[in-house]
């Protein structure tokens, strides 16, 4: 008689190792019922399981991995697809996602040969219900054969790898990266894994299956949280997950996944090259020892230490000048090198000696090499020796969506960048140390560039910087936010623009400083922090100042809008690569009328220049297409003709497109600032800090025209979802007209 299988197990959402058993035990259970049930005997076939269930790491959502194993004998594959038919239909009808495979141990084996994911999963393969012994025969065969075929499975494995962190970046810098996929994620431990199956390097040590603890940890309170399968997570999760995890912010979540990522990436690292010295250690490296510095040489492709570096009292200089040789010679450093500097260089003697000073500098200016060699010289807590301040910012999150990295891999990669700027710079070696410092002060209240620049002169004069340089570094930390928010939150043609800016600056060598950093901290931060219009702004800002400091005058720079000559007939509309030019008959609204229709062509404002003589209006936009691609120049000219004259029903076409939009919630409502009067010319700036939305512009425009404000020109500033749009109004205002003012501004940036 059939037995009827156990109701599907009602699974516990919760996280941790102790849930991730119960659920694994009740699984096993139920299936092995299902297994009985659908007449599985203890002879001649196996129910197995594999991937995450095989391993017993049981999310919450996971699915089922399984394998119904049949011995191969005669009829025993049909008999196999019978009862596997009943098995998947009640797996399926008690809601579980399945990924499931009838097969021999002869096919099994077959295809391990030429499937990676199959070959790995033989290796974790466990038994839920069956023939005990078919399983144990197919698992000592598929480990004898794994370890038989891993001269050319290996470096598949290899492939595969390198093309998913290529895919999914490194996971213990990404602010919202995919615990699975990414490097140093769950996969890589798996892989981990594989290689010590083969015996080319050791498995797991203790702190790497630690870390792997806590991403699946992770993992199981991202699935309770929300309620699917899902491995990457988001910033509007963390705090959810923060709570499951007794973790008490959802700060101290991305630094534990952070830490975690860091150390299954470093053996992920180590074990890689001990699988290119096993495969091919003829090529690899030097068998015999490689001069690359003093007391640092090369063997078998790791740096390590010369033999006479190795004294009771080692030279406190010696960590740097290793890494900065490593970092040169593009070479990673011993693991057991590593461990023998942590363990016994001393602290650095206070100032710097020159050659600690120099061997950082040459390890900060060595490019993208010199990220692996911080980072390897950071998990054996080398950087505090050196920077003590760099325990505080480590796996730092990030704030502010633009940024893709944590602010010390923010900080790391900025020095890189900067690295690439060198020659267009007075002082290369400041340059790629402020880029190291710039954002030192971040995770301290207050402005971090205001609150970093004291800790980076510290940290500065603890090198043995000359009192000069010290300042030096102080006042481009300081100041390393000038060049980009003036130049897209200020009118560049305003000479108090250019005076303010250059007042600040003071000379030639810190403006070249600032205006490289200002590239660099903008390429590590990620595509979002950077466009070609920004770059023409800040370059143009550079220039106007430059005239400045070396003329000592401040020159108007032209309006653009002025620089229009009067067409025969209005309204008129200039279309270039990168500007909006229209000339018109001065009405109430025209600004909102043209950034409207701008709008709905898909066209990003950036600045807007107005100039009003005699009854006509003159305006220049600076556009740049909101989802790229090209622009359908007739119709926005149409558009544009038909909008200034009143013709274009924008208000009603931009409100239709903003409530059928799917948009986030703001994270904070909108916000006005004035600035001081000294700010402008003849004119009062107001900002307005919002959350981005397509037709913010125009609403904002129609506000201001309708309390009667002058818009002489705007600056548009976005940063992912957040913008800051700085408005120039003419005259001056008082506190009554202010309010007035605001008041209208902050209803008109709520979201429809």
């Amino acid at each position: 008689m059939t037995q009827l299988p156990a109701p599907a197990p009602v699974l516990s959402t919760g996280a941790g190792a102790d849930a991730r058993a119960e659920r694994c035990a009740a699984i096993d259970e139920w299936l092995a019922s299902v297994f009985s049930s659908a007449g599985g005997g203890t002879a001649g076939a196996c129910l197995v399981a594999v991937g995450g269930l095989g391993r017993r790491e049981c999310a919450p959502r996971s699915d089922l991995d399984l394998v119904l194993l049949h011995d191969g004998g005669p009829g025993a594959e049909a008999a196999a697809d019978e009862l596997g038919s009943q098995i998947w239909y009640q797996v399926w009808d008690a809601k579980f996602a399945l990924d499931h495979s009838t097969r021999s141990p002869e096919l099994a084996l077959k295809l391990a040969r030429d499937d990676l994911k199959v070959a790995l999963g033989l290796l974790d393969a466990r038994l839920i219900a069956g023939d005990e012994a078919l399983l144990q025969r197919l698992h000592a065969a598929a480990v004898a054969q794994w370890r038989r075929e891993a001269r050319h499975l290996l470096p598949a494995l290899r492939t595969l790898t390198t093309q998913r962190w290529q895919a999914h970046g490194e996971l213990a810098f990404l602010l919202e990266g995919d615990v699975k996929e990414s490097r140093g994620g769950l996969r890589d431990f798996s892989v981990l894994r594989g290689i010590g199956f083969a015996g080319v390097a050791d498995g797991p040590r203790p702190a790497v299956r630690g870390a792997h603890r806590t991403l699946l940890d992770v993992r199981d309170a991202l699935h309770a949280v929300r309620g699917r399968r899902v491995d990457r997570l988001l910033a509007q999760d963390r705090d959810e997950v923060a709570e499951l995890l007794d973790l008490g912010d959802r700060d101290e979540v991305l630094r534990r996944i952070a830490e975690s990522a860091r150390t299954i990436a470093y053996a992920s690292d180590d074990a890689w090259r001990a699988v290119e010295r096993w495969s091919a250690p003829s090529t690899r490296g030097h068998a015999e020892r490689r001069p690359l510095a003093r007391d640092v040489v090369e063997q078998r492709g790791e740096v390590v230490l010369a033999r006479a570096a190795v004294t009771p009292r080692p030279d406190p200089a010696l960590p740097l000048r290793v890494a900065a040789a490593a970092a040169r010679a593009d070479l990673p450093i011993a693991h057991a090198t590593l461990e023998w500097l942590g363990g016994f260089a001393g602290p650095m003697p206070r100032p710097w000696p020159a050659p600690a000073r120099d061997a950082l500098l040459t390890l900060l200016g060595s490019g993208p090499s010199m990220i692996s060699v911080w980072e390897a010289c950071d998990r054996y807590g080398l950087v505090v020796k050196w920077l003590p301040e760099w325990a505080r910012v480590r796996s730092l999150p990030q704030h502010n969506p633009v940024h893709l990295f944590t602010v010390d891999r923010h900080l790391v990669e900025t020095a890189r960048q900067a690295a690439g700027l060198t020659r267009d710079v007075d002082r290369p070696d400041l340059l790629v140390l402020c880029g190291l410092l710039h954002d030192i002060g971040k995770g301290l209240p207050g402005d971090h560039s205001i609150v970093g620049a004291p800790i980076a002169a510290v940290a500065a004069a603890r090198m043995g910087l000359s009192a000069a340089d010290v300042a030096q570094v102080e006042k481009v930390v300081r100041l390393h936010l000038l060049l980009p928010d003036t130049a897209t939150r200020r009118d560049l043609s305003d000479p108090r623009t250019i005076a303010t800016v250059a007042s600040a600056v003071g000379d030639a060598t810190t403006l070249s400083l600032l205006h490289a950093l200002a590239r660099a901290d903008a390429a590590a931060t990620g595509p979002a922090a950077w466009s070609e219009w920004k770059g023409r702004l800040i370059a143009e800002l550079v220039r106007h100042v430059e005239r400045a400091l070396d003329t000592g005058v401040v020159a108007a720079p032209p309006n653009p809008a002025a620089a229009l000559a009067v067409p025969s007939k209005l309204p008129a509309v200039l279309l270039d690569t990168h500007t909006v030019a229209v000339t018109a008959s001065d009405r109430r609204g025209l600004l909102a009328a043209v950034a409207g229709c701008l709008s709905l062509h898909r066209l990003d404002v950036v600045t807007a220049d107005t100039v009003t003589v005699d009854g006509l209006a003159r305006m220049v936009c600076a556009v740049h297409p909101r989802y790229g691609g090209d622009i359908d120049r007739e119709a926005l000219a149409s558009d544009l003709r038909r909008a200034v004259t009143g013709d274009l029903p924008v208000a009603e076409r931009l409100a239709a497109r903003e409530r059928s939009a799917r948009r986030r919630a703001a994270s904070a409502p909108p916000r006005v600032v004035w600035q001081p009067l000294s700010a402008a010319t003849d004119a009062t700036v107001l900002e307005l800090r919002a959350t981005d939305t397509p037709g913010l512009l125009f609403r904002v425009a129609s506000a201001l025209g309708d309390v009667g404000a002058d818009v002489r020109s705007a600056r548009i500033s976005t940063l992912g979802g957040e913008v800051v749009d700085a408005f120039y109004l003419a005259g001056t205002w008082d506190a009554e007209a202010r309010a007035r003012v605001q008041a209208a501004v902050l209803q008109a940036a709520l979201p429809l």
